[in-house]
């Protein structure tokens, strides 16, 4: 482990910026892969991982396409007809730079928050999972002003949410009974689960069953639950992971990370905005499950047992040493799950994630 050193992430950051949140794709942009790279880079710093973090960007960079140069400039008292237009990408992200450096960046995502989060499924979730690692970056800097480059990073997560914006037919209020992990854990799987993951959720907008699976989850009396119910979801989406994640070892790791990125920007949230947020990404997760997690889990116990004794430490090292963008993220968001409940299989968890995707450098995503 090393000391985490904030400039390698103001440098990452810098360098990163030149390229889009996506690569690849088809002619028209779709169906692309995501650029994980700022996000996983600030894992690597926060963590102080024993990782040359100049040189994974080296070695990240040369996939990646640059960011075209904006066209047409977004008024924000008519953003609705440039919400999920992904050719606007560029035009977004200039709106949100010139935004976060004209206003306080606090006050412009509490402002937008809301906007956006009924297209939270955006980009796959990475959308809010690039945001709450900007939060998550600039919350934790020294300085009394947010450095430029976070600032930045926030305006791209942010601009990548609005541009790639999907809302999900069949959402409901949470009415039932269910805790987070007979929720999740029970949610109705896509007979056909096959093609991307557009495909997928066209479908499961189809699926009768879709909307009285999400309403299963019990809704939370106050505000003041929801912080904790967030955190039982995200610890049942890691442990999930032992059961169900070789089905699809990328998007699965997502039902996690999703409703962790949500959990470190609460605090920045007015409490109005809390249980929405709860719905929002509940109802990403489940989308998740139900699209991708097979119906007949593998055996937790044997995958536990084949990882043996592990702390925290040791998983953290594991993933440096592995690279791999989603392993890293995985894992980080997996050790704050350890360390609320002690259970010793999430952590497990991470080095199953490094089994079931290529090191860095070899998996080409």
């Amino acid at each position: 482990m090393i000391r985490p050193r904030l400039e390698s992430l103001f440098e990452a950051y810098q360098r990163l910026h030149r390229f889009g949140p996506e690569f690849g794709g088809d002619e028209e942009g779709n169906h692309g892969l995501t650029n994980h790279g700022p996000m996983a880079v600030e894992v690597m710093v926060r963590r102080g991982l024993d990782i040359d973090v100049e040189g994974w960007v080296d070695g990240y960079a040369h996939r990646l396409a640059e960011l075209p140069r904006p066209n047409e400039t977004i008024h924000g008292n008519e953003f609705r007809s440039a919400l999920g237009a992904a050719h606007r990408l560029p035009d977004w992200t200039a709106f949100f730079r010139h935004e976060l450096r004209e206003r306080l960046w606090s006050e412009v995502l509490v402002e937008w928050w809301p906007r956006l989060l009924p297209g939270i499924i955006a980009g796959s979730t990475h959308g809010v999972i690039r945001v709450g690692h900007a939060v998550r970056a600039i919350r934790t800097g020294t300085d009394a002003a947010p450095n430029i480059e976070t600032l930045d990073e926030l305006a791209h997560g942010l601009a990548f949410w609005a541009a790639r914006y999907r809302e999900l037919a069949g959402v409901t209020s949470l009415g039932g009974r269910l805790s987070p992990t007979q929720a999740l854990n029970g949610i109705a799987r896509l007979d056909d689960q096959s093609g991307l993951i557009a495909h997928r959720l066209n479908r499961l907008e189809r699926d009768p069953r879709w909307a009285s699976s999400l309403r299963a989850l019990r809704p939370v009396a106050t505000a003041d639950e929801v912080p904790a119910r967030l955190e039982a979801l995200i610890d049942t989406a890691v442990a999930a992971y032992l059961e169900f994640g070789h089905a699809s070892p990328v998007l699965l790791v997502h039902a996690a990370t999703a409703p962790n990125a949500v959990r470190q920007v609460l605090p920045v949230l007015p409490s109005r905005q809390w249980v929405p947020s709860l719905t929002a990404v509940w109802t990403a997760a489940a989308a998740i499950m139900a699209a991708y997690a097979p119906s007949e889990p593998t055996s937790r116990v044997d995958v536990v047992d084949s990882v043996g004794p592990l702390s925290p430490l040791d998983a953290l090292q594991r993933a440096a040493e592995h690279g791999d963008e989603h392993v890293l993220k995985f894992a980080d968001t997996a050790v704050d799950a350890y360390d609320r409940t002690g259970d010793s299989d999430l952590l497990a968890a991470t080095v199953h994630a490094g089994r079931l995707l290529p090191p860095f450098g070899e998996g080409g995503r």
